[in-house]
């Protein structure tokens, strides 16, 4: 290398060090630490002792809250995830129509978006509190049934996927950037081969916009599977574990029995699942993800 490449070399690393300093050490190291960790019995204050697959082992084959929290995890997901995608696209679709006061509608749909989620679980528990909140006081007012809503187990995670419904603002954002780049000029050949409003959908609408929720899909996946917040604010894991979900567990483990090896292997066990089910999905976008002018 000429001196001048080196010097521009270093001024470049120079500049780029505050970033490659908090990767390395914020980011790569606990990476690999964690994974190190979940082979050793580890509980913060004593050294690391290796255990080799233990933590795995009694993980997968002995640890009865594991199951529940794998279940509530994969039931959160399995319904908010679809019900996220298929009502973010609904809204998307009356927020892109030609109306008075689309931007005020607009943004009031994507306000909940912003707001924190502590503070949103805030506000949910009073909306679901069976004894004095808003919603059960409609409800009886209406005469339908009063639910126990979060502190009920029949109806703890649904009213968390209810409330997850509320923060659909971002991916609407997303789904109406979707729409509008989707040329008029096909939805006018459509409607001139005698197609009406639902055929311009299935046929126009929906297979040019699937790229945006291919995309919508994973990520909701991927949060979905760590979901955390609502359920440590609102519930703590209860009532009768209902809402004990894979990251609230880890959580536990980690920091209220200290049992830091074991709180990585699970860790670890989400990566997986996560990564396995991310793989299976791009493997499947082929079928029904449409790419406009590539033919598929």
């Amino acid at each position: 290398m000429t001196p001048a490449r080196r010097r521009n070399l270093r001024n470049g690393l120079l500049f780029v060090s505050p970033w490659l300093v908090g990767f390395l050490c914020f980011t790569l190291f606990p990476f690999v630490a964690s994974l190190y960790f979940s082979f050793c019995d580890y509980d913060i204050l004593s050294p690391p002792r290796w255990v080799g697959l233990a933590n795995y082992r009694e993980l997968l084959t002995d640890d009865p809250y594991f199951v529940k929290a794998l279940y509530n995890t994969f039931y959160y997901t399995f319904f908010v995830v679809p019900i996220g995608i298929a009502f973010g696209v609904g809204i998307a679709l009356l927020l892109n129509m030609k109306v008075v006061g689309v931007p005020v509608y607009r943004t009031l749909y994507y306000l909940p978006s912003i707001v924190p989620v502590v503070a949103t679980s805030v506000l949910w528990m009073w909306l679901l509190n069976p004894q004095y909140g808003l919603i059960n006081s409609l409800l009886g007012k209406l005469g339908l049934p009063e639910p126990g809503w979060i502190f009920d187990p029949l109806w703890s995670k649904p009213s968390l996927i209810l409330m997850a419904l509320w923060a659909v603002g971002g991916s609407i954002v997303i789904y109406l950037a979707g729409l509008q780049g989707i040329p008029v000029e096909l939805y006018e050949a459509a409607e001139l081969d005698g197609a009406g409003p639902w055929h311009r959908t299935w046929a126009v609408t929906l297979p040019l916009l699937s790229p945006v929720i291919f995309f919508n899909l994973v990520m909701g996946l991927i949060g979905a599977l760590q979901v955390f917040t609502q359920a440590y604010v609102m519930t703590q894991g209860g009532p009768v574990d209902s809402t004990l979900f894979y990251s609230v567990y880890l959580f536990r483990r980690a920091f209220t029995y200290l049992d830091m090896g074991y709180a990585s292997a699970m860790a670890w066990l989400l990566f997986v699942v996560i990564m396995g089910l991310t793989v299976f999905t791009f493997r499947s976008a082929g079928k029904w993800v449409h790419y406009a002018g590539e033919g598929r």
